[in-house]
């Protein structure tokens, strides 16, 4: 925005506020002949009167009521724009990477991003991306890389780094009559409703996450859709619903109404990846992707 358009938008939002122009003057440091001229030229490029003036008194119009109920929320989202610039520049040359996650960040890959910012002045910021949507972020461009559950067939997305390959449970309420199973075999996965990712990924990823039939090609039920892995194991608990679910969930999601049995012979193992945009991999993602290889192997995956 340029910078005589803010500054008749500023002035046009305080005299929303103050309805006075002597008063918008004193608090923009303006002469009251300059707030009425920026007023003025905001009129002639609306092409509309904004405000009303009389000997006694100042108001919006209909026009101008409108105008600014429609900017205000703009003005605000620019001002916060600049106050971030701001912030990352007092607190100097240290570089961003946003990196999504679909659940709970451990411990393990934690102690990868403090060594990427004591190492390479990078800072990672996590955002929470939808459990059924892993790519959508990054492909939009809002965050630079997302760890999430493999496989990735799309041209348009680079795995940077395969985390190690994970066994997977199936996660029953503490009653189901599998509970006390010591393990299952892949075919007895017909025998559940598993319980699958709402959401816009892609048909290959949802199948592998939530195989629609067993080796031998098997129908395997599937009635409900979820958002979270939390609404998944309060389905799982409270009713007949089950869930694939990696073995490091297990570990950290101890409760007294769920139970997770090993299942055997699945196809597809359970594994993440550091998956970021074709073309757009930078030095940041380069060094977080080395710093993960470099370390021991991370057992634990961050769902």
């Amino acid at each position: 925005m340029h910078q005589a358009h803010l500054q008749q938008i500023e002035c046009l939002l305080t005299l929303a506020e103050e309805l006075h122009f002597g008063r918008t003057a004193e608090r923009l440091g303006y002469s009251q002949s300059r707030v009425s001229q920026l007023i003025a030229t905001l009129e002639t490029k609306v092409g509309a009167r904004l405000v009303e003036r009389t000997s006694r008194k100042v108001g919006l119009t209909r026009a101008g009521a409108q105008f600014v109920k429609e900017i205000r929320p703009a003005h605000r989202t620019l001002l916060r724009t600049f106050e971030r610039a701001r912030e990352r520049a007092m607190r100097g040359a240290v570089e961003e990477l946003r990196v999504g996650f679909t659940g709970m960040v451990y411990e393990e890959v934690t102690s990868i991003f403090r060594a990427l910012r004591e190492r390479h002045g990078v800072a990672v910021h996590t955002h929470d991306v939808p459990l059924g949507s892993p790519f959508t972020a990054v492909l939009d461009g809002e965050i630079d890389a997302v760890i999430a559950e493999l496989p990735v067939h799309e041209s348009e997305l680079t795995v940077g780094f395969l985390f190690p390959p994970q066994d997977q449970y199936v996660m029953v309420g503490a009653d189901h009559p599998i509970a006390e199973r010591k393990s299952i075999d892949a075919e007895d996965l017909a025998k559940l409703d598993l319980l699958h990712r709402a959401g816009d990924g892609p048909g290959y990823w949802k199948a592998a996450r939530t195989p629609p039939a067993t080796p031998s090609g098997t129908p395997i039920p599937s009635t409900a859709g979820i958002t979270t892995i939390q609404q998944g194991m309060a389905l799982a608990a409270s009713g007949t619903h089950t869930m694939l679910v990696c073995r490091p969930l297990t570990e950290q999601h101890t409760r007294t109404d769920l139970r997770y049995v090993p299942v055997r012979g699945l196809e597809e193992s359970s594994q993440l990846g550091l998956v970021w945009r074709t073309g757009h991999v930078s030095p940041s993602l380069t060094a977080l992707a080395e710093l993960l290889e470099q370390a021991e192997p991370v057992s634990r995956e961050t769902r």
